[in-house]
């Protein structure tokens, strides 16, 4: 299967200063195209390892960015928090077509407050839910995930404002590496890399051979 790579280009002239403000151009064009398609774009996949480097994968939905990294939210005692508790360095990478962002930086667990207001915005059934798993253990089957979920949903009946697990919560990666993949014709595709400078408070750009 084969796909001419044509969509879009990322000449220098189109770069924005900010890797961030290039993400937010991006991550805007692929809501709007999102319209059109069942794909969600704020789902990334998110790369983790063990203390002595055996990788993992998966997919996780990005729930907030801005200058200090990307957000998302798990239960701290699934694999991928425990992982990221042993070794904080975390790679993210979004595909929107003929498009990639891929980020590298340190994970680091976003403040109780922040946890909170997420959580408090999520549906009851979603609040619930983060009571209710065990989230990356063993089960029997289907029938003790439900009827662990029973359970919650009997502990809370009448209660309003479920509060928020005390394993559950946000972590965000900061970045100190961004690069950004636009696919071109005969896989003569653009890449731009921006890396923190030291002390961090700037990014060289730089393109990459395909």
């Amino acid at each position: 299967m084969r796909i001419t790579y044509n969509q879009h280009t990322l000449l220098d002239t189109q770069i924005l200063p900010s890797p961030f403000s290039q993400f937010e151009s991006w991550f805007n064009d692929a809501k709007r195209d999102a319209l059109t398609t069942s794909v969600e774009p704020n789902a990334m996949n998110l790369a983790t390892s063990t203390r002595d480097g055996r990788p993992s994968s998966r997919m996780v939905l990005l729930k907030d960015y801005d200058e200090d990294g990307f957000v998302f939210f798990t239960n701290y005692e699934s694999r991928k928090g425990r992982e990221l508790s042993e070794n904080p360095w975390a790679a993210l990478n979004f595909w929107w077509g003929q498009r990639s962002v891929r980020v590298e930086g340190r994970a680091e667990k976003v403040d109780a407050a922040e946890s909170d207001e997420y959580y408090n915005s999520r549906p009851r059934g979603s609040r619930i839910g983060a009571w209710t798993s065990p989230q990356s253990c063993a089960l029997q089957g289907r029938e003790e995930l439900e009827s662990l979920e029973r359970e919650v949903e009997k502990r809370f009946e009448g209660v309003e404002e479920i509060p928020r697990p005390p394993f559950w919560g946000g972590f965000r990666v900061v970045p100190e590496r961004i690069e950004f993949w636009q696919g071109r014709p005969s896989r003569l595709h653009d890449r731009i890399e921006f890396r923190r400078t030291e002390g961090g408070k700037r990014w060289k750009m730089a393109r990459l051979a395909p």
